[in-house]
């Protein structure tokens, strides 16, 4: 057995290497949210070529967050067994093999299975650039360096749609996977030669049944989500993914409370739930992820085929919210600090159901810049929310247990997104399986799934109203975490 290998006397700086470690890392998991927001604009074409349903093109975007759900629980425990160089390499192999197997895919199998390994490349990569940041970069930088990581996540959103638009309508949806093989082969080359060491790894226990289990239940349960439509002419089909889901759950469950007994450590420790208000905190900031995502996906289907705009203008929808939601990533925090945690989260619930009434009203009666519009205000919502309400519900926790909180919220915020994509899917889906005609068929479940998303977006305001209630946290900008 491998013994472990003691890193002593590293020292923070903020070198070249420093610089193109973070470079490396941010490439990958911008790449990957870069990819995850283009492809939603290439559904209808991708529909058309593998001649596939609204219900299975949408795994595309769902496998990929399910398999970020299920590797970004493993990242405490890969950073304490392998060096922080292999992990990157790990990532980036799988991430670029993903990447070849989509830009030759044949078929929808191969497309798919692509979309998977970069989800598991993802998973590595985007805890290991927060991790780089947190462990070398100097004390008196760290907020700035924090700063520029987040704001990497927060700027692909907005290439991602207008981009993927582009290079759809002009050279065709295969382009986005080989325009990208250069930055990739880039960023494999830059965390070859920079990435560095800074904390001791070796041999550790690791809670393979939980995760396993949590697999289990995850892809059950979007399985159930994404067919639910089909299913209910499947009853027993349909009973044993319920029972699946649920079942594994309650082992997942029991599983980590046996290991918190013995002491060890769980993939997920779920006594932070015990917290009302992170509790709540976590099921607001899970409601606008759905949402997010659920609109995301709406939006450029409905454009294309309903209002028969091209690919890029469909993209091109997204562009300014998706700018405001990167303007709002750096000063969020500030905005908390200086007026508490009740006014912005509840100025961004109020945003949120704004624009979802909005949207309710406007399908299919408004043009794309209506679309655009709401979508602005959307983003201003989000942008006052999202960090906000992380920052808010891991100061309910004490601080011993608030990295756990972390690790429980960028879990299920993937999953949220998944389950976000896969049941407006499945309502778009069933209705154009009941209409002859494609495009008012599209129109009419849009329409039903936006009425969904604001029951969701209804739920999150709640969830913040009651959590508000509780004894004002302290006003820490989320770098403290």
């Amino acid at each position: 057995m491998p013994t472990s290998k003691s890193i002593s006397g590293f020292q923070r700086r903020a070198d070249l290497r420093f610089f193109l470690s973070i470079i490396a890392a941010g490439l990958l998991s911008f790449t990957g949210v870069v990819i995850e927001t283009a492809m939603n604009i290439t559904f209808p074409t991708l529909m058309q070529e593998f001649a596939i349903s609204t219900s299975t093109v949408q795994w595309i975007t769902t496998g990929y967050l399910l398999i970020l759900a299920i590797v970004i629980p493993t990242s405490s425990y890969l950073k304490q067994r392998f060096a922080m160089k292999r992990l990157f390499l790990a990532a980036n192999l799988l991430f670029l093999t993903g990447t070849l197997l989509d830009a030759t895919s044949a078929s929808f199998a191969q497309l798919l299975l692509g979309r998977l390994l970069q989800g598991a490349g993802t998973g590595i990569a985007l805890p290991l650039m927060f991790l780089i940041v947190m462990e070398q970069a100097p004390l008196d930088k760290m907020g700035l360096m924090m700063g520029a990581a987040m704001l990497v996540c927060a700027l692909a959103p907005a290439v991602g749609p207008s981009v993927g638009g582009y290079i759809v309508s002009t050279f065709g949806w295969r382009m986005i996977f080989i325009a990208l093989l250069p930055v990739l082969l880039f960023s494999l080359a830059a965390g070859t030669y920079a990435i560095r060491q800074s904390s001791d790894y070796g041999p550790r226990p690791f809670d393979s049944r939980g995760l396993i289990l949590l697999g289990a239940a995850f892809t059950a349960f979007l399985l159930l989500t994404s067919y639910l439509h089909d299913l209910l002419s499947e009853p027993l089909l349909l009973a044993l993914l319920l029972l699946l889901t649920v079942f594994s759950l309650l082992l997942f469950v029991r599983q980590e409370k046996h290991l918190l007994q013995r002491g060890a450590h769980p993939l997920l420790n779920i006594t932070i739930l015990r917290h009302r208000a992170f509790t709540l905190s976590a099921m607001g900031l899970l409601c606008f992820q759905f949402v997010c995502l659920g609109i995301g996906f709406l939006l450029p289907n409905f454009s294309q085929i309903v209002q028969g705009e091209t690919a890029f203008t469909a993209g091109c929808i997204l562009l300014p919210g998706c700018i405001v939601g990167a303007m709002f990533a750096p000063v969020s925090g500030r905005i908390y600090d200086s007026l508490g945690a009740r006014k912005p989260l509840l100025t961004g619930s109020a945003l949120l159901l704004l624009s979802l009434l909005l949207f309710q009203f406007a399908i299919p009666e408004v043009g794309t810049l209506g679309l655009t519009a709401i979508y602005v205000l959307f983003a201003m919502g989000q942008g006052l929310s999202v960090g906000n309400i992380l920052t808010y519900g891991l100061s309910a926790l004490p601080k011993a247990i608030r990295a756990d909180g972390n690790a429980f919220c960028n879990t299920v915020q993937q999953l949220a997104g998944a389950v976000g994509t896969s049941i407006p899917a499945a309502i778009v889906a069933a209705c154009q399986q009941s209409a002859p005609s494609l495009a008012p068929a599209t129109s009419l479940g849009t329409s039903r799934a936006f009425l969904l998303l604001l029951f969701v977006g209804l739920l999150q305001a709640l969830c913040m109203s009651v959590a508000l209630r509780r004894a004002s946290a302290p006003h820490h900008s989320g770098n403290e975490y």
